[in-house]
Parts: C-alpha cells; structure tokens; sequence
C-alpha cells in the first residue's frame, strides 16, 4: 500500500462504520420536541425498554402510551 492509500483506506474504514452502525438513540431533549411536534403534550414516564423509549403522555385530550424506537418512529401501545 502506498503512503496516500493508508490515509484513504482509513477514512473509508471510518465512512463504513458510520454508514453502518445502528441509529443514535435520541437524547430526551430531542425525543420531547420530537412528540411535542407530531401533538403530545404532558410527556413524562421515559423510560429506556427493550422495544425502545417508553413514554407516557396526553393527546387530544386523552392518555396514550408510546413506544419510541431508535430510528424516532412513535408507536402508540394498547
């Protein structure tokens, strides 16, 4: 390998890991403007589970339980 490869693979080594590495988590600053955005309000409860961020909250007037996963998608549970 030449001197300028080594460089050059290294920063492709770096580019691969940040393709393919999972998602960040949301920081709680970020997951509460996140639900205060798609019209949650009152959010409190959050708690770190195996399915993502449990999150308990009112919309519309009414109590919903989420479930916010490492790619920010809002499910509401049953």
């Amino acid at each position: 390998m030449s001197a300028r490869a080594v460089p050059q693979a290294v920063l492709f080594a770096l580019l691969m890991v940040g393709v393919f590495s999972p998602a960040h988590a949301l920081t709680q600053q970020e997951l509460v403007a996140k639900l205060e955005a798609a019209g949650y309000s009152q959010i409190r409860e959050i708690k770190s589970t195996a399915e993502g961020t449990a999150v308990r909250a009112m919309k519309n007037g009414k109590e919903a339980s989420l479930v916010v996963d490492s790619s920010g998608q809002i499910q509401e549970r049953r």
